[in-house]
This record gives structure tokens, sequence and C-alpha cells, in this order.
């Protein structure tokens, strides 16, 4: 590679080349922009947009507005951007990942960007890893937009807000309730700017393709996307898809059966357990057990296969899933915990009964098993967007990944100013006792004489456990991991103070910056000045890991908590052949080898082939981790498209207030198909004109004995031909009935409702199929092609059980006649449901009564 470099220059270097002349023509705008008003900077907006419809690019406007947010940020929050956050802004822009270390100011880089490419009207959304950020980002960079004339919007979880400043304050930015207006998710989606999570994002897009009119879809197109933190998004939450569900009759009560079963078997004599594919399979003699158990004879017979299900979950739920590690127990419910950050995630549940077999197993209520209404994975759903950009602090070693599967390349922006941290090596101990107490020496040490210190660890047990440990040294800390995430930016915001010990899990805080004396804004300026130097003195922020990570990002994320801006500060990681990445991975020769050097109980080593193969065994598990992700990837390609296309016929649906001439498509191609393969045989007295006609006249709902009329015919196009007049006049009959406006209602009505409906079983038994194609792997068959090949076959099934189940729907409509008897299901949201009269109050709470309110909004 540097042979590589030599010959053909570093890539990246080659990029930044092509910027750095684009940085001084901005530069050379400054003094330009300095002189103008106020009102001068907005009226540039709009001379942008205008020269923008003219026919000028983004790439023609950006010197200037580069120059005119910057302008604007040195007046309403008091920052200038740095040379190389205009850097960072224009590889956004370009449509790839900036990588800038912690601390280089990526939020105010991103505004660059952003502004320019919200020029087109067409929105732009910054994607932010929780709600605390995306709040304080728009109250933050909010006032620069507000300045020059653009809205600027943020989702949350609960509720959506738009950027509505009372006080511009150029030395204070709170996240004060006072500048966020409470306005609707559709609202904020039209405005300029939106800030959110990607769970929010994707959560809506699913949601709205759920709608059943248009007034209910919140998002438009999507345009432009810069996600912050794109790592842990777009690569650590990539295996997990966003899920909507509703919840299934099924029972619960097998799972709490087989939770009690389960801790009963043994390992290696019941079950097998593969740590490293976190595979648990059952012996012949386990499965034998649990038979004894049920009194069932072979649990694999039909009647038996929906209890290996529950069998299976029970024993993944026990054995690979630990407390306080995968999952925690708060408030009788089993939330998960983030593996990668740390974080709870609320409204997350694992699938295919597991989330049910851990409440079992932890003896809180089983909530009953759901069925997939929608789903996407967080790699489907950021390829939709025309131009996506991202920016983290390590994206670098991950750049395969994205290029294969983003299409996007990573570029590294210089530092404002030269690094100065100290990566110690890693010191190596030989039980996990042993290391953490040589932590608690490392702390106690530097605590002592001062120097802040933040701990990370890849778990909240651990978190706990250490916890336990400096308590009993008396060493005041604190601590921060998924159980007290509601503090976490206050926490982190501290643990730059002179003393202060922080002990986190592994990426807690991210998106904030530990300033080296602690906030500036909370205390006198000269009070923090004198603390901020101390701490510099005392050799800045020292970071310790308490274990490597799978992922070198990971611990490459934790090191870059110091050292921000050119301040001093240390890194270390301790290590021991009992953490989980050394014991799965080339554990025990490093075991032996430390037994032939004769390592004492307690001591460190530090050696190169230790180091090195730690190093292996990371890009072992990243490599291993990749591949799992692109394996996932295609399969989930497959329903990528299939899903576009669904979606697509939802929209157009919603679009159209007249779909009768696709609904009489519908009825035509139907009554073809039954009359073709009742017709198949070359021999006219083998037509079976009987079961056409029984077919046909329970598809029209009509009493009618059609047989004798369509013996008539001896060509199948005049039998087509004759049934389609029929079936004509029986729909122009029922339109009559009906009245025009209302069967349109009901053809677009019953048309979303065959969708929904099919779609959700369709998900179903495509998971089913998914789990099963594996099998086929023994028979010499590639899994994914088998499974390519038969979700084309059941989605061309789903599509003709589409037709045939709206075209036998439709003649099976009557009217009614209101009466206050008369109820109702109205479906507004997936987990909700009622029941109302006509005559009853609105359910909106309007006041009025249902009929003259909301009834038109659900086509009933």
């Amino acid at each position: 590679m540097k042979l590589f470099r030599k010959i053909f220059g570093d890539p990246n270097e080659r990029v930044l080349n092509k910027l750095w002349p684009i940085v001084e023509k901005i530069n050379s705008l400054e003094k330009k922009f300095e002189s103008f008003a106020d009102e001068k900077l907005k009226e540039k907006t709009k001379e942008f947009k205008e020269r923008l419809e003219k026919g000028e690019t983004l790439d023609n406007l950006l010197p200037e507005a580069f120059a005119l947010v910057r302008e604007s940020a040195k007046r309403t929050i008091g920052q200038r951007h740095f040379d190389v956050q205009l850097i960072g802004g224009m590889v956004l822009h370009q449509g790839k990942i900036a990588e800038m270390k912690t601390g280089e100011g990526k939020t105010l880089a991103a505004t660059l960007a952003v502004y320019l490419n919200a020029l087109e009207g067409k929105g732009v959304h910054v994607v932010t890893v929780n709600d605390y950020l995306a709040k304080r980002d728009v109250n933050w960079m909010g006032p620069i937009y507000h300045l020059l004339g653009l809205s600027c919007a943020c989702l949350t979880h609960e509720k959506a807000y738009l950027y509505e400043p009372k006080v511009i304050d150029k030395n204070e930015v709170t996240i004060e309730m006072e500048n966020l207006k409470e306005i609707s998710r559709k609202e904020a989606y039209l405005a300029d700017i939106t800030y959110g999570t990607n769970n929010e994002f994707g959560f809506d897009y699913l949601r709205d393709n759920l709608a059943q009119s248009l007034d209910q879809i919140v998002q438009r197109d999507l345009h432009y996307a810069i996600v912050d933190e794109i790592d842990s998004i777009l690569i650590d939450e990539a295996r997990t898809p966003l899920i909507i569900s509703v919840p299934d009759t099924a029972a619960t009560k097998m799972y709490e059966e087989f939770a009690r079963l389960v801790p009963r078997l043994k390992e290696n004599i019941d079950y097998n357990v593969d740590e490293k594919m976190r595979v648990v399979t059952l012996t012949e003699e386990g499965i034998n057990k649990v038979e004894k158990w049920l009194g069932m004879k072979n649990i694999y017979e039909e009647g038996g296969v929906r209890y290996l299900h529950y069998l299976e979950q029970a024993l993944r739920a026990e054995v690979l899933f630990k407390k306080d590690r995968d999952y925690v127990v708060k408030n009788g419910e089993v939330i998960i915990v983030d593996e990668f950050t740390g974080r709870l995630m609320f409204g997350r549940r694992y699938s295919g009964g597991l989330h049910q077999a851990i409440e079992a197993k932890e003896g809180v209520r089983v909530q009953a098993e759901s069925r997939t209404l929608a789903t996407i994975t967080f790699q489907n759903y950021f390829r939709m967007y025309k131009k996506l950009a991202g920016m983290t602090g390590t994206a670098l070693s991950s750049a395969e990944e994205f290029a294969k599967v983003y299409n996007l390349d990573v570029v590294v922006i210089p530092t404002h100013r030269p690094m100065i941290r100290v990566d110690l090596p890693d010191k190596i101990y030989q039980t996990e006792g042993e290391k953490f107490k040589a932590v608690v020496e490392e702390i106690k040490k530097r605590h002592q004489k001062g120097q802040p210190v933040l701990v990370g660890t890849v778990s909240i047990e651990k978190n706990e456990l250490l916890s336990r440990m400096l308590k009993k040294e008396s060493i005041p800390h604190q601590v921060l991991n998924a159980k007290n995430h509601e503090k976490e930016a206050q926490i982190i915001a501290q643990a730059g103070r002179k003393g202060a010990v922080t002990v986190a899990t592994n990426m807690a805080g991210r998106g904030v910056d530990i300033i080296l004396g602690g906030r500036p804004d909370e205390r006198e300026k000269e009070e923090w000045q004198k603390e901020h130097n101390q701490v510099i003195k005392l050799g800045g922020l020292h970071v310790i890991g308490t274990e490597r990570h799978e992922a070198r990002r990971i611990d490459d994320q934790l090191r870059g908590r110091a050292g921000r801006q050119g301040d001093p500060g240390s890194s270390q990681f301790f290590v021991s052949l009992e953490d989980d990445l050394m014991r799965i991975f080339g554990g025990e020769k490093i075991k032996a080898m430390m037994e032939k050097l004769k390592v004492p109980a307690g001591q460190p080593i530090e050696n190169k082939f230790i180091s090195k193969a730690i190093e292996s065994a990371q890009a072992k598990v990243e490599g291993l981790n990749f591949d799992l992700r692109k394996h996932i990837l295609e399969y989930d390609e497959v329903l990528n498209k299939q899903r576009e296309k669904i979606y697509q016929q939802r929209r157009e649906i919603l679009k159209s207030k007249d779909v009768s001439s696709q609904i009489w498509q519908m009825i035509e191609d139907e009554i073809q198909k039954i009359v073709e393969f009742h017709t198949q045989d070359p021999q006219i007295e083998n037509w079976r004109y009987e079961e056409i006609a029984e077919v046909v006249k329970s598809m029209l709902g009509i009493p009618l004995n059609i047989h004798q009329e369509i013996l008539r015919f001896d060509n199948p196009e005049e039998i087509i031909k004759w049934l389609i007049n029929l079936a004509k006049k029986t729909y122009q009959e029922k339109e009559r009935e009906i009245g025009p406006e209302a069967m349109r209602q009901v053809e677009r009505f019953l048309w979303l409702r065959a969708i929904d409906s099919l779609w959700v079983d369709y998900l179903e038994n495509i998971e089913y199929l998914r789990d099963s194609v594996r099998l086929r792997a023994y028979g010499q068959r590639d899994p994914l092609i088998e499974y390519k090949n038969e979700a084309h076959r059941l989605f061309g099934k789903l599509l003709e059980n589409i037709q045939s189940t709206v075209v036998n729907l439709i003649y099976k409509i009557r009217p009614v006649s209101p009466s206050d008897e008369e109820t109702l299901v109205i479906e507004s949201k997936p987990k909700t449901q009622m029941k109302v009269g006509r005559n009853s109050p609105c359910p909106c709470g309007s006041g009025k009564k249902y009929k003259k309110c909301c009834w038109p909004k659900y086509g009933h």
C-alpha cells in the first residue's frame, strides 16, 4: 500500500487538493458578506433560489452559499467555520462521508451542506442518534438558518417542533423549550430542514405506507440526508430492521412453560453452543428429554412443530441472551440494549417469539406475539434518498462496506489543530479479576493527582461491577449506561473536570464533546479558564478501555473522546485472556505463550505478538460481521423490490380519485383467467362449463343460472366476452344502487384493504421461507438462489390474490341505512381499534357527530 501511494499518490490527498482552492474563494468573500445588513443576508437566499430556477447548479452557488452560512453563524451563535469545516461541508455536499475527529465541529460543518441543498426546496433531513441531539442541534444551529430565511424543525419520539426563536443569544446555546413551537409531523417534514433520529424517519416512512388517505401521509420524497454518526446508524444498527406490528392471538403460556423446562437442560449434553456464530443447537438427548417432559412421542410431528419453536426460542433466551448485557428489565418490561451504543432501544422487540421467551425467563408479563404490518432495514431505507452523505469520527476502517453497500466514499478531513493525544500500548492480564483490579489502581492513581478519567466498558454488567469496586475504594465517580441515559449529556459534558471519574458504556454520550474543565457556559469565565489550564497541565483527559471491542472502530471512538481540538490527552486499553474477544478468537494460544514466558499472576504483559493477535481477532470479527450484514442485505434486497412495488401501488391508489378503470381491468382479467383455466382441454366436451358458471356466479353475487347461457359457445373468447358484458351490467346496477361517488370510495377502500391484509400474510410467509431455505444447502442448492426463485413465485401469487380478493369483494358490497345502532371499526393506528356509531361524538374530540366530522376520512 505504501508503494502504491508512492507511485500514484494518496487518493484522500487528491480529493482534498481539489477542494482547497474553493476554500480560498470562500475566504475571499468573507469581508464582502461582513458588510451586509441582516436583511441583505436573507435576500441572498431568495437570490440563490431564483438563480437555481434559471438553471444555475448548486456547485455554482457553493462558494457564496458557504460564505453566507459562515457569516450567519458568526452573527447568531458566535462561531466561525474553520477552513477544515468548509472542506467537510463540501464533502457532505458531494454525497460522501466526512471523517472528522471528535471535537472538530461536525454539527457546525453540516450547516454548510444543509443550507446549500435546502435551497432546492425539496427538504433536507439531518439524522441524529437520539432525541436529545435532534432537539439540541435544531436549537443550536436553528439561528443560522433562521437568519437566512429558512425554516427548521425537529422530530422526537413523542412530538415535532418548529424552531421559532424568541431571543437569539450568541453567548448561550440551550435547549430551552421557548425556542420550540409544537407542530404536526407533516409540518415538520414541510420545513426546509428537518432534524430527527434514524428511527423516527424510518418509522414515519412505514406508517405513511399504511395510510388510508393522502392527508395521513407526512413525508415528502426522500431528497437529501446527512447522517450523523453514520457508522453507528448504517453499520452497527444495520442488522436490526424497523418493524410495525400488531399483537397476535397466539397463547403466551407455552413460553412460560418452556422457560421452566429449559434451565434443566445441560450444555454439551442436551445442547451445544457456538459462541462465534451465536447459535445454540439441541442434541438428540436434549430433544428426547423435552419430549419425555411434555409426554410427546415426536416433537417434529406436525402437531408438535409449534412446540419446537417455543423450545428453540426459550433455549436461545436462556443461553445466548444475558440480562444487563443484551437487555435490561425496567418497570416490568424487557428492553433491548444496543450492543454498540449501550443505549436502551425503546419500542424495539426481538422478533420470532424471542422477546416473549426472554420475558418468560425474567418472570415479567409475556406480551402477545405480534404480526408484522410493515418492515424495512436502515440499509434499504437510507438508500432510497436521491443523495446521501454522512459524518463520523471513525469511518475509514469500514470504508469497504460503505463503498459496496451504500456507494459512499470516505474522505478523511484534516484536524484544525495537530492531534497530540498519546495512545499507550495495551496491558494484557491473564484473568478478568486481575485486569479490573489493575484498572481500579490506575483510576485511583490518576484521580489522586486530579486528572479526569473516562472509563469505557462493553456492557452494563461490567459497568456496574467496576462502579462497585470504585465505591469500595471510596473513589467518587459518575456512572453512565442505558439505565440512566436521561442524564447522558449532562454527565458526559462534565467528564473533563478536574478529578472527574466517569464510568460509561463504550459509546454513551456520543455526540457531546468532553471539554477540559467542564462546560464553560456554566461558570464564570475566569473560574473555568483556571480549571481548564490546570487540567491541561495534568495531561488532559485519560481514557481507559476495559476490553477490546469486536470492531476497531468502537475502540477508536472511545480513544477519540480525548485529544479534541489539539488538547493533550491519553488512552490505554486493559485486556484479559478471559474477555469474550480473546476467549473466542485465539485466547488459548496467547495463554500458552504467557505460561511459557512465566508471567507472574497479576502482572501485565506488553507484547507485539499479543497486540497483533488482538488486531487479527478484531479483523476476523469485523469480516464475519460484514459478511453477515451483506448476507442480510442480499436477502432483504428481494423483499425491498417487492415492497417498493406494493408501496408504489398503494400511493397511486391514494393519489387517484377514480380507480374504476383499474378495477374494471381486474374484473376482465379475472374472468379471462377463470375461463382459460377451465377450457384448456383441446376436446370441447371436456370443458368445465359448470365450474365456470359456479365461480362467476359466486364472484358476481348473482342468482342467475348462467350455465345454460354459456353452453351455447364453443369458443373461449366468446364465453369471456359474454361474461364480461354480464359483469358490466351487474356492476352498473351495483353503482346505481350505491351511488357513483360512494362507489369510487368503496373501490379505493377495498383495494387498499386487500393489499394491506394480504401483504401482512406475505411478510409472515417470506419470513418462514427465509428460515426454511437454509436447510436446502444440505441438498447442494444455494439457499439465496432458492429464496429468490421462491420469493418471486410467492410475490406473483400475492398480486394474483390481491386482484382476486378485490374482484370478489367489490360485487358483495351493499347499501346500508344509517342508524344509531350501527357500528364500524376504525383503525386509526396499527395498535388502536375503537367502535363508534355514525351519530356518536367523533373520536377526534371535535364535539361534532362522527358522520359529520371524520367519517369521510376513513372511506366508509
